[in-house]
């Protein structure tokens, strides 16, 4: 079957299992991915994706394809984690730069002396910690848009805000981390 995702959803909605199982081969890593790096328990990550496409299933004859699938898929992620986040206070974090982008670690793995190395990991875990601090909201706009590369169109949708919000939400974000990477220069300074 090489269909639409709205055509599986369609075709999910009317009971056919195949179509349901293609949607989910098709998402699974990318809300998978997304919901491990908002909840950094893998555990529980497999749980909430399971329950993302269980519900997607259930609401199957409901859905509407007024935006894209994963799209969807994302919103039903975000009130599960911030449920999770609700019940158990847990706290999430990903590995963005000072400057509130993605990197892939490997890149700087492969570059660097073991000095640099070790300062460039010292780095990254400061900023995790800040991230981890990050209000649920702003800690899910940082990973949607550097993780998943999501527009802020989408992440809107997600978040249920406005694209002026969600831009807001991104620059409180990087302001926080920013600030935080400037104070842990500063105390990297100190050392020296």
């Amino acid at each position: 079957m090489d269909y639409t995702d709205s055509k599986l959803m369609e075709l999910t909605a009317q009971g056919d299992d195949e179509a349901y199982a293609l949607l989910v081969q098709r998402h699974y890593q990318a809300i998978f991915g997304a919901a491990v790096k908002m909840l950094k328990d893998r555990y529980l990550a497999e749980e909430l994706t399971q329950k993302v496409f269980l519900q997607a299933y259930r609401a199957a004859s409901r859905y509407e394809p007024r935006a894209k699938l994963r799209t969807w898929l994302y919103t039903i992620l975000r009130r599960l984690v911030l449920n999770q986040f609700r019940k158990k206070e847990i706290q999430s974090s990903s590995l963005v730069t000072e400057n509130g982008e993605d990197r892939d670690i490997t890149t700087y793995q492969s570059a660097l002396s073991p000095l640099d190395h070790l300062m460039k990991q010292e780095q990254m875990e400061w900023i995790e910690r800040i991230i981890d601090e990050l209000p649920p909201r702003q800690r899910m706009a940082v990973i949607l848009k550097s993780y998943e590369d999501l527009s802020y169109e989408e992440i809107a949708k997600i978040l249920g805000v406005s694209v002026p919000a969600t831009k807001s939400l991104l620059f409180r974000a990087r302001e926080t981390l920013r600030m935080a990477f400037q104070k842990w220069e500063q105390n990297l300074v100190k050392k020296d």
